[in-house]
Parts: C-alpha cells; sequence; structure tokens
C-alpha cells in the first residue's frame, strides 16, 4: 500500500483481560506477526500461541495494521485457537442435532426427538473418538511425507536424483494422481477486513507481502463473495474455504511460483475487474472462470520452467507431447482438486454448464504460456478496432489477454512491492541454470547466474513485453493509464538508471585495471 506519513501514527486498541481493560498501542507500519506477539503478550498467552481476536459481539477482528480501532467501552478480546476449536466443534455437533431433528420431525411426527438427541450424541461421541485416532495417524504420515519430500529435494540439490524425471509432487505412473484432501472443515478464521484493507485489495498498490497464508486464503474467500459469485454458482461457503485450502496446500514452496505469486496473480485480477468495470460488460460466469484461472494458473509448479521440461525429456513432458507441458500440468491438477465433492465449488452448477466453465478455464490457464504470447496479443489487436462484448470469440480473446497481464504484473505495482519479486524470480531461474549445467543441458542467457543481472533481466521484458501489452489493452480500457502503464514505464526508466550506474562502475572498474598494467 502506499507509504503515506500517516502509516506511522501509533494506532491503539483495548483488550478485556480477566476483566480489566488492557491497552496496546502499536505502529500502523508493525507486521500481523508483530502485532499478534502484542497481543498474546498484553493477554498473558505464551508467545507462539494460534490466536484469534473477536469483538463484543463475537464478530472475528482481522489481525492486521488496518484492524478497526475500538474504544474502552467496546472492547475486543484474544481468544486461543484451542478454545475457539473446542467452541467450533460443539457448535458443530449442535448444528448435526438441530438439522437432524428437524428432518426426523418433518417425517414422523410422533417420533420421541429427545430420544433421537440422545442416540446421535451417543454414536458421534464414538465417531469423534474414532476420528481423534485416525487424526493421529495422519499427522504421523504427514511428518513421514515431510521427511521424504526433504530427503528427495536434497538428492535432487545434489544433483542425486533421476535426471529426466519431473520432481512433480504427484506419480503419473498409476492411476490419477495422489491427492489428499482435507474433509474436515477447515480451521483457518474468515478475517472482518477493515474498510481500508477492503478499498486496497482492489488496487495494484496492494502490499501482498504484509499477509500470511490464512489472511490470503480470507481476502480471497472475500473476493468470491464480494463478486457475487458464491450466489451466481450456489457455492457451499464451506466447501469454498475447502477448495481455497486445497489450492494452497497444492502450491509448492518455490522462491517464485508459489502460493504468494497465486494470491498476487488473483488480488490483481480482482484488481481489474474492479478497475475495468467488468461486471457491466461480462457475464457473471465470465468473472467466475476469470477468477477461478488466476487462482488456479500455476498450481504444483515444480519450479523448472517448460524449456527444461523438454529438454531434460521429463515425464511431463512425455505426458503433455512437449505441448506447453507445465500449464497442461495445472490445468490437470486444478480439476483433479475440484472433482473431489468436498472441494468442489461448482457442485451446482448444471452439468453443460459446468462443461462450458471446464473448457474456458483450461483456455485460460493454457494462455499463460509465455511461448504463445506474440500468437495471443497479435490475435487480440486484431479484434480492437470493432471490439465486441456480444461476441464471445471476442470476450475469451481479451479474457486470455487479461490472465496474462496478470500473471506478469508484478512491475505494475510499487517498486517496494515489486522489486523483491525479481529477487525471487532470478533465485529460480539460477536454480534451474545450475541444475541444467550439472545435467548437460542447454542453458538460457537470461538465466545464467555469470550473465543476468536485475536491471538486464528486467529492462527488455518492460520495455518489448509488459509495456506492448498492458497499452493495447488501454485502448479497450483507458482508465489503466494511470494506475498501472505509467507505473511500468517508470519501472522502466528506473531500471535503465541501474543499468546506467552497472555500466559506469563497471567501465571505472576495466580502466582502473588497465591504468594499474600499463604503470606495471
Amino acid at each position: 500500500m502506499g507509504s503515506s506519513s500517516s502509516s506511522y501514527v501509533p494506532r491503539t486498541i483495548y483488550l478485556d483481560v480477566d476483566g480489566k481493560v488492557q491497552k496496546v498501542v502499536f505502529s500502523r507500519h508493525c507486521s500481523p506477526c508483530d502485532i499478534k506477539e502484542l497481543l498474546c503478550s498484553s493477554s498473558n498467552i505464551p508467545r507462539n500461541t494460534a490466536i484469534m481476536l473477536v469483538d463484543p459481539e463475537g464478530a472475528l477482528v482481522s489481525i492486521d495494521p488496518t484492524m478497526p480501532t475500538n474504544s474502552p467501552h467496546s472492547l475486543y478480546k484474544v481468544i486461543s485457537l484451542a478454545t475457539s476449536q473446542l467452541e467450533e466443534k460443539e457448535d458443530m455437533f449442535q448444528n448435526i442435532l438441530s438439522h437432524v431433528a428437524e428432518q426426523f420431525s418433518r417425517s414422523f411426527g410422533a417420533f420421541q426427538i429427545n430420544e433421537l438427541k440422545i442416540e446421535v450424541t451417543n454414536r458421534l461421541s464414538m465417531l469423534e473418538k474414532r476420528v481423534q485416532l485416525e487424526g493421529l495417524k495422519v499427522v504421523e504420515l504427514e511428518k513421514c511425507k515431510n521427511d521424504l519430500k526433504k530427503l528427495r529435494d536434497e538428492m535432487t540439490s545434489r544433483g542425486l536424483g533421476k535426471v529426466g524425471i519431473c520432481p512433480c509432487k504427484y506419480n503419473f505412473s498409476d492411476n490419477g494422481m495422489k491427492l489428499s484432501p482435507r474433509i474436515d472443515i477447515p480451521s483457518y478464521p474468515k478475517y472482518t477486513l477493515s474498510q481500508e484493507t477492503i478499498e486496497a485489495l482492489k488496487k495494484p498498490t496492494f502490499d501482498v507481502w504484509h499477509w500470511e497464508h490464512n489472511e490470503m486464503l480470507s481476502c480471497l474467500e472475500y473476493m468470491y463473495h464480494d463478486l457475487g459469485l458464491v450466489n451466481e454458482f450456489s457455492m457451499n461457503p464451506i466447501t469454498l474455504k475447502r477448495w481455497l485450502l486445497g489450492i494452497q496446500e497444492n502450491y509448492r514452496s518455490n522462491p517464485f511460483h508459489n502460493f504468494r505469486h497465486c494470491f498476487c496473480v488473483s488480488q490483481m485480477m480482482y484488481g481489474m475487474i474492479n478497475l475495468c468495470n467488468l461486471p457491466e460488460k461480462m457475464t457473471l460466469t465470465d468473472i467466475g472462470i476469470l477468477m477461478t484461472a488466476a487462482v488456479c494458473h500455476d498450481l504444483d509448479h515444480p519450479g523448472y520452467n517448460n524449456t527444461y521440461q523438454i529438454n531434460a525429456r521429463t515425464e511431463l513432458a512425455v505426458r503433455y507431447n512437449d505441448i506447453s507441458p507445465l500449464e497442461n500440468h495445472h490445468c490437470a491438477v486444478a480439476f483433479q482438486i475440484l472433482s473431489m465433492p468436498e472441494c468442489n465449488i461448482f457442485a451446482n452448477v448444471e452439468p453443460e454448464a459446468f462443461k462450458q466453465i471446464r473448457q474456458a478455464i483450461i483456455i485460460l490457464i493454457l494462455a499463460t504460456d509465455m511461448a504463445r504470447h506474440g500468437e495471443i496479443l497479435e490475435s487480440f489487436k486484431q479484434k480492437l478496432d470493432n471490439f465486441d462484448f456480444t461476441n464471445e470469440e471476442h470476450v475469451t480473446c481479451l479474457k486470455m489477454v487479461l490472465i496474462k497481464c496478470c500473471d506478469i504484473s508484478n512491475e505494475v505495482r510499487p517498486t517496494e512491492v515489486a522489486e523483491p519479486w525479481v529477487d525471487c524470480l532470478l533465485e529460480e531461474y539460477f536454480m534451474q541454470s545450475d541444475r541444467e549445467k550439472t545435467e548437460g543441458l542447454p542453458v538460457a542467457p537470461f538465466m545464467d547466474r555469470d550473465k543476468v543481472t536485475k536491471p538486464t533481466a528486467q529492462i527488455g521484458f518492460i520495455k518489448f513485453v509488459l509495456i506492448p501489452m498492458f497499452e493495447t489493452v488501454m485502448k479497450l480500457f483507458p482508465q489503466i493509464e494511470e494506475i498501472m502503464v505509467q507505473p511500468l514505464r517508470d519501472s522502466r526508466d528506473h531500471y535503465e538508471e541501474l543499468k546506467q550506474i552497472d555500466d559506469a562502475m563497471t567501465e571505472g572498474s576495466g580502466t582502473h585495471f588497465m591504468l594499474q598494467k600499463f604503470k606495471k
């Protein structure tokens, strides 16, 4: 978000701690983690305890620098997650009991409801014990899986992994992908986002580095509700939560292609939908396709690009015949998650409508393959002069360009938000080029740590890819010039200045070396 002087004004909230008023003061530049530590300390709760903050009505309050302030007459209360989970479980049991009782009372008027409640309670108690035992087994299995993953990654980094085998999470040699869905009700809370956060979410200036995974999940959940997609597709809100958790769990911890990148692309898409007034020009189904494709577009990315997959003849490249192997894989994982009933946000959509939604999402994810950049942009340019929002082919082409814009939009953001992403991308590039050198594969100069610098990596990309694409979109939506295109021009100028400094320093070093040699 913007860096105005108001960011450093202290903020004060008041807590109810054992019936006493406790004042907590923090700066608005504090991270959510810092604020949570302050809340734990003020509430006599051990550090690193998972906590939630609730208002007097019991509604959750987002723990972030922009949280709504309160007064000594309207105290917040800090609740440890363990307590919250017990209350959630009790609420869940009560809801089940009430639902079952209601169904039986409709069907069997003379049935003894109290006896039924007792019987169901006893059965739930037995089931709960079984779930606890199974839960312990799952924890042990997860620990083993994590240990195996660490061992595999260590072997790969040392060059001991099998050459030509893509280090993907799923084994394609058997029937289908092996996903481990969550069957419990997701435990991450639905945060009460402040109005300031809600407005910031619609802008490219949103600072994506200040948010934890649970908070990003809640922001994504808010976007689906705010855009009317939950109502449009008759989504079960709990299913939406499970689906988002499934999405997060199937992004790897790569330097760049990770869940935070997924959130960046989705938040930029949400911003463009609002900035370009797309709900007035497209159907809600189109909006849902754009958002869902953005959320799913890099699922299970292994951190090595298509060029590596093809040159190394990995299983992914063989499976997809060297045609956009990664993008095809992202689609496959996306619909494998959606194939699970507990994660299917489109469960209440008619089969024929879902078939069309599925095809549209696949088209958008496949469009993120940069090998198709020129082809897609040229097709869009040809439609611009007579663009027709009632023409399905025109709208599909626009959606392809929009997801491409969002996928590579980091330089649209403020420098302090964008620049760390360059470091992340270069780190991932260097991991790949180091591996390619070890395996005797071709190495792209822009990925070679011995040849590339941050300015050289960015200048050409901004000048010849980003600015031309966003300026083309600007012809259809002039309102993006100030908030999206101008920052790209500023970023280009910034990196060109850095390159001039680097060149001057290199030239100076060369001249100094020659002088020293001449003196000798």
